[in-house]
């Protein structure tokens, strides 16, 4: 199947590629089908792509090459909505604002994507404090690769 997207032009994908939000993301509920699609020459930069609306693309980062110790806690019935029994069955991927400077971006930690093997997917609002919606990029940056010139 092909399908255009924001970031990449035309591509090609499978059936099985497929990120199905049943309830679609907070503000989006009428997209359900996405393609999480990966910004070549890195590991943690994806797009996830509508496949309903070509234009719509969101940057999203593996959060755990930010924050190794991230460890999102789901819900019971979110859970059960995913059918598994531990949230550490899931994979996670967080929304990015990229600003200018890039360590000015922001990531939402409060309320990461979590997927399950069979790409059934859910946006979740987390309830551990220390997880907010706009952590800045710079917030991870080592000591060595922090910039003294770059305010945000």
């Amino acid at each position: 199947m092909k399908t255009m997207t924001k970031y990449f032009g035309e591509i090609e994908y499978a059936q099985e590629d497929i990120l199905t939000f049943p309830k679609g993301l907070y503000g989006f509920e009428g997209e359900h089908s996405f393609l999480l699609l990966p910004f070549s020459g890195n590991g943690t930069l994806f797009c996830l792509q509508s496949l309903s609306t070509p234009q719509l693309g969101f940057i999203m980062m593996d959060p755990f090459s930010l924050e190794p110790a991230y460890a999102p806690v789901l819900q019971p019935e979110e859970l059960e909505f995913l059918k598994v029994e531990r949230s550490q069955d899931l994979s996670y991927y967080v929304m990015c604002v990229v600003k200018d400077p890039v360590a000015c971006s922001t990531v939402n930690l409060r309320c990461p994507v979590a997927v399950q093997d069979d790409g059934t997917a859910i946006q979740v609002i987390l309830e551990d404090a220390a997880y907010h919606m706009r952590h800045q990029l710079a917030e991870f940056a080592q000591p060595e690769e922090e910039e003294e010139d770059a305010p945000c």
